[in-house]
């Protein structure tokens, strides 16, 4: 199963918590199931049920994801074997951006440009679909991309403390 991360990126990554990559992609796909059957059955309520479970997992860690819940039951009842586990934070990351896409969406509907609600809620689907079906992460590769961004989030799950390797490109002094 390829790993959302990068090979040899997560050496520069603060401690955090592993999750079995399986159990995202799993959360993916309900996820996208979600979304998909919100637009057919025209339930924006579906979207906020989906924000709910990724955002608390994005903003607490996947350990508290709805859907990481059900994973592991799932796996201890199926007994499926172990996992190679992977570094928290990529995942995490793409759950922040898939969170924030998805109350740009609700804010839509409650603003009432619909279209654009459902545009936002089918491109967090597509995503989720990517990641469901094939393990690519684009989320998770945006982590580490050299921008401020991932830098900011990591700063606020770690509560500030120094990280080993910055995500950030450091800047230039012209003197």
């Amino acid at each position: 199963m390829p790993s959302a991360i990068p090979s040899g990126a997560v050496a520069n990554l603060p401690p955090a918590g592993k999750i079995d990559p399986r159990g995202h992609r799993f959360g993916a796909g309900v996820s996208a199931v979600l979304l998909i059957v919100a637009l057919a059955t025209d339930s924006p309520w579906l979207v906020a049920l989906v924000l709910l479970s990724i955002g608390v997992s994005g903003a607490f860690g996947l350990r508290y994801s709805v859907y990481g819940v059900i994973w592991r039951r799932i796996v201890r009842v199926a007994r499926l074997g172990p996992a190679e586990p992977e570094h928290e934070y990529p995942p995490r990351f793409a759950q922040v951006l898939g969170s924030t896409a998805l109350v740009l969406s609700l804010a839509s509907f409650a603003l009432g440009a619909t279209t654009l609600g459902w545009v936002l809620a089918l491109a967090v689907a597509a995503l989720q679909s990517l990641l469901a079906v094939t393990g690519y992460c684009l989320g998770c590769r945006l982590y580490f991309l050299r921008w401020w961004v991932p830098e900011f989030v990591t700063r606020i799950w770690t509560r500030g403390r120094p990280r080993p390797g910055s995500l950030v490109a450091p800047s230039i002094d012209y003197r």
